[in-house]
């Protein structure tokens, strides 16, 4: 390497797919202690039955509080603190590599769609080791009240949780709700992504009159991740209902039961049903997601500093 005299040589650069990794642990983390006490209510609110307990996430916060303090609300959070850091990891990993994918075969800039598509395998991947994840944090997450003593001992951790569940039903029983895992992840990756991108690329443009994205300041990837994390949600929502009340128990054979379940509840104009938790879940995807992608921006930049 060619230097000249009074100038330290550069650093060795940071393989891409390392730092990719890097940073969506550093953004899967900061998702977790931003955004956990909302996931628990919008759990307790998808899985409570009908008549519900609850006349709203505000209700249930109310009762979550009083029966079970402040820690009630980060029940189940060891599995996503372990879990999702590493799935978070492995999304922005999987993305990365889906771009370059997609760039080998262009010598042009990918469009939004592009990036859009590799956004949304992504996604698929993060199925797979979402779903297990997800399982554990929302087995814990239901254990409360009467739902806790009905005809099984308590789970006492998640480490409990996951060798039982593994005792009783084998890897078959950790990977329960894989299919409709899949059928949310990758349409809510393919609008995450989509709109993360598209949403930096706009504000730059409008900062600066150049729309890109790789220009954006800090205040601009807080708004568009925020942003991203409620888009993701709205292409999803259903699906995660049907998947937490297949993960709770095994009251329903399949996510097809649980699902014409959720349809004969919404007999009568309750369509509702399908948006229980949706509140405590929009609230919590715009800070949970402005976390994420600022810890990632800002953990990518400094190892690339």
């Amino acid at each position: 390497m060619e230097t000249t005299v009074g100038v330290t040589p550069s650093k060795k650069a940071v393989p891409k797919a390392a730092s990719e990794f890097v940073a969506g642990t550093m953004g899967g983390w900061a998702q977790v202690f931003v955004g956990h006490p909302f996931d628990t209510i919008k759990v307790r609110m998808q899985t409570q039955p009908s008549p519900p307990i609850y006349s709203g996430g505000m209700d249930c916060l109310r009762a979550t509080l009083k029966g079970e303090g402040a820690m009630g609300l980060y029940k189940g959070v060891t599995s996503p603190l372990a879990g999702i850091g590493f799935c978070n990891a492995v999304v922005f990993a999987a993305n990365g590599f889906f771009l370059r994918l997609l760039q080998s075969n262009s010598s042009e800039p990918l469009t939004l769609g592009q990036k859009a598509m590799a956004g949304g395998l992504a996604g698929g991947v993060m199925s797979f080791l979402n779903c297990p994840v997800e399982l554990l944090k929302v087995k814990l997450q239901t254990q409360f009240g009467s739902a806790a003593v009905a005809g099984h001992k308590p789970y006492t951790g998640v480490f409990n949780c996951g060798v039982r569940t593994f005792q009783e039903r084998g890897l078959r029983g950790l990977y329960r709700g894989l299919g409709i895992t899949i059928l949310r992840d990758i349409p809510s990756f393919w609008a995450y992504f989509g709109l993360y991108e598209g949403m930096k690329a706009g504000l730059v443009y409008r900062r600066l009159g150049k729309a890109d994205g790789s220009l954006s300041n800090g205040v601009e990837q807080f708004l568009a991740g925020g942003f991203a994390g409620i888009s993701a949600w709205l292409t999803a929502y259903p699906q995660d209902v049907v998947k937490s009340r297949v993960q709770m128990g095994y009251k329903y054979k399949s996510a097809t039961d649980a699902f014409k379940a959720l349809l004969v509840e919404a007999r009568g104009g309750n369509w509702r049903i399908f948006f229980r938790g949706f509140g405590p879940t929009i609230l919590r995807a715009f800070p949970a997601n402005a976390a994420t992608f600022v810890a990632y921006e800002w953990t990518m930049k400094a190892m690339h500093m």
